[in-house]
């Protein structure tokens, strides 16, 4: 009776962790543009910060038109907090009105090696 109650939980495990690998592990990149008081207020400083905390890769920029743009690449569910942060957090001193998120896709491999600010 204990070794049966043992596999099963065992099974219910392996079931649990497929389907976090499945969800958690695919890797996307997603294109981001952040709108709104977000130029000399270090928000690609604390954006790369952290995208490294994460455990992504990608690129952070400065616009002509005063935004901020980039692109984030890593697992699903971090690219997830990632793009909440960009939304809701960034810097400090900023204040977004938007953010705008596009070609998002799946990818097989990450582009990047590291977070960077791009000049």
């Amino acid at each position: 009776m204990e070794r049966e109650r043992d596999r099963c939980g065992k099974v219910t495990g392996e079931k649990d962790l497929s389907r976090s690998m499945a969800e958690g592990d695919t890797l996307i990149s997603v294109d981001y543009e952040i709108f709104g008081k977000v130029q000399g207020v270090f928000f690609r400083k604390y954006t790369q910060a952290e995208g490294k905390k994460l455990g992504l890769v990608g690129w952070v920029q400065n616009t002509d038109q005063g935004t901020v743009q980039g692109q984030v690449q890593g697992p699903i569910s971090k690219v997830r907090h990632m793009q909440e942060w960009l939304e809701t957090r960034g810097s400090p001193k900023s204040h977004i009105d938007r953010a705008n998120f596009n070609n998002e896709k799946v990818i097989l491999k990450l582009d990047y090696s590291d977070f960077q600010i791009i000049k």
